[in-house]
């Protein structure tokens, strides 16, 4: 895995993405699938990056950012339990399910979740429907 800093050439905002290779970037660049997370332009360029070298940092900063990661993913767990005790599944109908919500004139008691594509994201931001892309991180119990 490569992690890119990526900047959008007409908002001018940075973001970073994570990629297989410098060859599956490549790839995906020549066949116009990038996208801004801001403005969604597919005018996304790789900005000039300092590669991360190993020095010898004390164990002590190797150990919090273990534990930041560590903390980061159980919260990110907490979210999922959280979602999926007080919203319904929809599985690969989230953006059909939540048009229906959305322009239905009846109040409906819980929220969704499910699954969808960035095209299908940027549908529904665009036609004013609120969604949210929350990383799903599986429990691995070993």
């Amino acid at each position: 895995m490569i992690k890119y800093k990526l900047i959008c050439k007409d908002c001018d905002k940075s973001f970073d993405s994570w990629f297989a290779s410098s060859l599956d970037f490549e790839k995906l660049k020549k066949k116009n699938f990038l996208t801004c997370h801001f403005c969604h332009s597919k005018k996304v360029e790789k900005s000039l990056m300092a590669p991360k070298l190993i020095n010898n940092l004390p164990n002590k900063k190797l150990n919090e950012d273990n534990l930041n990661f560590k903390e980061i993913n159980k919260k990110l767990k907490k979210y999922k339990k959280f979602i999926e005790k007080n919203f319904d599944y929809v599985g690969e109908n989230f953006a059909y399910e939540a048009r229906t919500i959305h322009y239905s004139k009846k109040e409906k008691k819980k929220g969704i979740y499910g699954t969808a594509s960035t095209d299908e994201i940027r549908e529904l931001r665009e036609e004013g429907i609120d969604t949210e892309i929350i990383p799903w991180i599986e429990d691995k119990n070993n």
